[in-house]
């Protein structure tokens, strides 16, 4: 069924031009990543996370709650085919904190085609906030950091190198169209092995329009351009910051 890309539009507070365009795209995106944050919560209180647009509208619009690649991708692609963008879900493996890869389909990333082919997502946490050009070998400049697309043997790579930092592998990519069901198994993963990251804490978190705001493992994060506060929450703080942060209530 068509989802309802009124309700979408009013979740993510966007009201501009929806022509399929690169600005509009743009737009679209940093809306999403001030309105939609990216959470795990769901694997933690036992709510089973289901890959089809009609339970994710749910969740994420009717609901108001986040999600984490394959929900807030895969719903994105599915408001952005509505509004006639040629959309392509896309498998990526994650790089860790030593650079060593996961496995495919270990996240969900999107290309958009128009006159030029863009890496779009809204699902990777704190990375690029607004498209990237998907052709373009060089310094893709958004703020204080620097994306790289580079071509590898094995498909493409993204990295990101903050200021004063070194470069940093995120994830690499083909450009093999996919759908829901392949990331089936590794959505189940995610949700129920030791092994994934996922499973081992809790995080909620959103971009805002001077930093970012993160709840981890019971530790409120806020930054505010160079500044950053943490502060522990006692256990009965969590749902109250939840709400008053992310507009969540478990």
């Amino acid at each position: 069924m068509p989802l309802d890309t009124t309700a979408y539009l009013n979740r993510i507070k966007y009201s501009g031009d929806v022509t399929p365009c690169a600005e509009t795209l743009r737009q679209l995106q940093l809306h999403h990543l001030w309105a939609v944050p990216f959470e795990n919560l769901s694997i933690h209180s036992a709510e089973p996370i289901i890959l089809n647009d009609a339970a994710l509208f749910d969740k994420i619009v009717v609901r108001r709650r986040g999600g984490f690649c394959y929900e807030l991708n895969g719903l994105f692609a599915a408001l952005l085919r509505q509004l006639g963008f040629d959309v392509q879900m896309l498998s990526a493996s994650v790089a860790n904190s030593e650079g060593v890869w996961g496995p495919e389909f270990d996240h969900m990333t999107l290309m958009v085609t128009l006159e030029h082919r863009w890496l779009v997502d809204v699902g990777f946490g704190d990375s690029f906030i607004e498209p990237l050009l998907l052709d373009e070998r060089g310094d893709q400049i958004q703020g204080s950091r620097i994306y790289r697309i580079e071509d590898k043997h094995d498909g493409l790579m993204l990295s990101q190198k903050a200021d004063g930092d070194v470069w940093k592998r995120q994830y690499r990519f083909t450009l093999t169209p996919h759908v829901y069901a392949d990331y089936d198994d590794m959505c189940r993963f995610h949700q129920t092995s030791p092994d994934s990251h996922f499973t081992r804490g809790n995080i909620c978190s959103k971009l805002t329009s001077d930093g970012r705001t993160t709840i981890s493992r019971g530790r409120l994060i806020v930054t505010k351009g160079d500044s950053k506060e943490e502060r522990e929450l006692k256990s009965e703080e969590v749902d109250e910051a939840l709400r008053n942060y992310f507009g969540i209530i478990m």
